[in-house]
């Protein structure tokens, strides 16, 4: 039987986490890279409440990608944070675009009815190339 009060790997891992930029493997080509979060939870910062969305993060890269596995432990860290749908969407961006840099970025946050009202909060960062 494990102690109720030692830190579970996977816990250790989303506290322990950075995002992590890896080197684009065509960086001659624009092309535009699409990831779905469907399980994206944080805390209502008024009422501690949950909040759920889906995240679509679509990027272009320049010279570095989103390692999958620092995305994935990046989003599961702000099931503890309290904020607003638009700090969590607009940190999300900012933070994504602090690390691999891209020519392109948009995030969306299509966020779960509450109170009979849908929220989504779209937030970019750059020129989409045409075409793309």
């Amino acid at each position: 039987m494990s102690d109720p009060e030692q830190v579970l790997y996977g816990e250790k891992q989303i506290l322990e986490n950075k995002l992590e930029p890896i080197p684009n493997p065509a960086p001659g080509r624009p092309y535009m890279i699409t990831n779905e979060c469907p399980e994206f939870t944080c805390l209502c910062p008024r009422s501690g409440f949950p909040d759920f969305a889906v995240i679509r993060i679509a990027y272009v890269p320049r010279d570095y990608v989103v390692e999958l596995k620092s995305l994935k432990l990046y989003i599961n860290g702000f099931r503890d944070r309290h904020l607003f749908h638009e700090a969590a969407v607009n940190t999300i961006l900012d933070d994504l675009v602090a690390t691999a840099f891209p020519t392109w970025m948009e995030v969306t946050g299509a966020f779960s009815v509450r109170g009979n009202i849908r929220t989504v909060i779209t937030a970019r960062h750059g020129e989409r190339p045409p075409g793309i």
